[in-house]
């Protein structure tokens, strides 16, 4: 087995925020290739965020964002396992990527399952985790939400929010 070295261990893991020891596996599986390698972190961390989807989510945080001018606003709950990954940055700044993306774009609905019966509904448009994400449009807020249950290692489950715009009922 051919060794990588810690250059591309450091680069693979300040891209994926994946551990050492997953970054140094995932490089020797993919022949030191970091896009290879980065794919199968990924395709590792749907697999752990599949895992834990069953977890129930009964922390969390609830945040807002005001767009300048004050005239749009969101606020959003975001839940999770434990008051500790709560209160960590990484999920903070998630939740509070969220609650921008609902005041830019809009969505109506959590995900399609909470559609309710006899609604037509654009699940891109309509459906907030099925949008892609106003920071990175390649990736979708589910995308963005699994991400971070991989990283943080705990079930991450959007459960409400509300958009609130002058002039709009």
């Amino acid at each position: 087995m051919a060794e990588v070295s810690l250059e591309a261990i450091k680069s693979l893991r300040e891209q994926t925020s994946a551990g050492v020891m997953d970054c140094k596996n995932a490089l020797l599986e993919a022949g030191g290739d970091l896009v290879k390698a980065a794919e199968l972190l990924r395709q590792k961390g749907l697999t752990i965020a599949a895992k834990k989807s069953s977890r129930e989510t009964l922390e969390g945080v609830v945040d807002c964002y005001i767009h300048t001018g004050n005239r749009v606003g969101a606020i959003v709950e975001v839940n999770c396992e434990t008051d500790f990954v709560a209160r960590t940055p990484e999920f903070k700044e998630l939740v509070h990527n969220l609650a921008m993306q609902i005041a830019a774009m809009r969505p109506r609905y959590v995900d399609s399952e909470s559609v309710p019966a006899g609604d037509t509904v654009n699940p891109e448009v309509d459906c907030l985790m099925e949008q892609p994400f106003i920071k990175d449009p390649a990736q979708t807020i589910r995308d963005l939400v699994i991400e971070a249950t991989a990283r943080v290692g705990e079930n991450i489950r959007v459960r409400r929010f509300e958009r609130f715009a002058l002039g709009e009922s």
